[in-house]
């Protein structure tokens, strides 16, 4: 009878159905955290590019000395003076080229009593040449020596102009408007012609030389607007406004890089923030572009690379690799990955990973809203 019962119980047990592998896990299954979400907004975007250079004087002239031989008497101006086109910045002892400029007009007053003298032989064989009184040969000697007089009389003119020329040269000019930036010039010192006395910044213009990569130098345009931040800026200080010249037509083969010319403001000696050899840092303006942004806190930086989660129709999270942009007030530029389409996961995102049940907030659920543009920087 016993083993009539245990038969019938086993039986009973096979014929029951079994439940179904994970049935329970779906029957049980609940979100794991409530997120609110978003749609990706196209913005208009001004977008900027960031570059690193120098600041370098825009022409640097190099002032010396063209006589030589001469003591250096005075000097008039030093490092940081602004001055002006044809202003005395030196000047030499002028009393050894006195003395050989005198020499020379002594020497050109001596030439043209010469001449008068064979001018006035000369006059006088022409008068006689058809009377037989002297030969042809005689003659010509006056002619020749009349010609020779005056070769000498214009050789004592020319020396006379180049002592004058080197007594001009005694007062070494500045050769345009600028500023001082080195000077070498010492009083006392006799120097050979060609000496460098002065280097000066033609104009107090300065420029800003970035470098910028090869695939980066389409995006500039001259005349596009730079701001500059040079390190001598302190904090709260405006940057330089500067504008594009020109972009070098070449790229360096080893750094792969370009210069790109920036016109900046003249230098003032009041002006302590620019200054040539300084490192600085700038923006270009790049004008306006249209993009999809989302929230920042939308996207989640995981093992060096960026991520959204995307939310699907069974509230299960999609992680979707993107590209970012620009960032602006509390939003950020997504250059690839999404579209306007997908329902992006936005409080909550750093908790959540591939897979994952969610559950939307209904009531902090946000729709697109148009996004006003904002100075951006690439």
């Amino acid at each position: 009878m016993k083993r009539i019962v245990l038969m019938s119980i086993i039986a009973t047990s096979v014929l029951l159905p079994l439940p179904l592998p994970g049935s329970a896990a779906v029957a049980t299954a609940k979100p794991g955290l409530t997120v609110t979400v978003t749609h990706p907004v196209a913005a208009k975007i001004d977008s900027s590019l960031s570059a690193n250079g120098s600041i370098t004087a825009w022409q640097e002239a190099s002032i010396g000395t063209e006589v030589g031989g001469l003591r250096m008497a005075e000097v008039l101006v030093n490092v940081g003076d602004r001055v002006k086109r044809g202003q005395i910045l030196a000047s030499f002892s002028t009393d050894t080229v006195n003395a050989d400029l005198a020499v020379t007009k002594a020497q050109a007053a001596e030439a043209a009593a010469a001449l008068s003298d064979a001018q006035a032989n000369a006059a006088g064989a022409r008068n006689l040449k058809d009377s037989g009184a002297l030969s042809a040969q005689q003659i010509s000697q006056y002619l020749t020596a009349e010609q020779t007089a005056n070769a000498r009389l214009e050789a004592a003119k020319a020396q006379v102009n180049v002592q004058a020329l080197r007594l001009r040269n005694t007062q070494v000019r500045a050769p345009d408007d600028g500023i001082i930036s080195a000077r070498q010039a010492t009083v006392g010192a006799v120097v050979p012609a060609g000496t460098e006395l002065f280097k000066m910044v033609r104009q107090g213009r300065l420029e800003w030389r970035a470098e910028v990569t090869a695939e980066e130098l389409g995006r500039i345009t001259p005349a596009a607007k730079v701001q500059i931040y040079p390190a001598s800026l302190t904090r709260g200080q405006n940057p330089v406004i500067g504008t594009v010249r020109m972009i070098a037509p070449t790229v360096d083969t080893q750094t792969r890089t370009a210069i790109v010319y920036v016109d900046l403001p003249s230098l003032s000696n009041e002006d302590v923030s620019l200054r040539a050899g300084m490192f600085a840092s700038g923006k270009f303006d790049l004008g306006q572009t249209t993009g999809l942004t989302l929230p920042q806190e939308s996207v989640v930086v995981r093992d060096g690379f960026t991520y959204v989660f995307k939310v699907g129709a069974d509230n299960r999270v999609v992680q979707l690799k993107v590209k970012l942009g620009s960032r602006f007030d509390k939003r950020v530029e997504i250059i690839e990955g999404v579209t306007t389409d997908d329902l992006v996961a936005e409080s909550g995102a750093g908790f959540l990973s591939n897979g994952d049940l969610v559950a939307i907030d209904q009531g902090e659920s946000k729709q697109p809203q148009p996004v006003p543009s904002k100075q951006q920087d690439r």
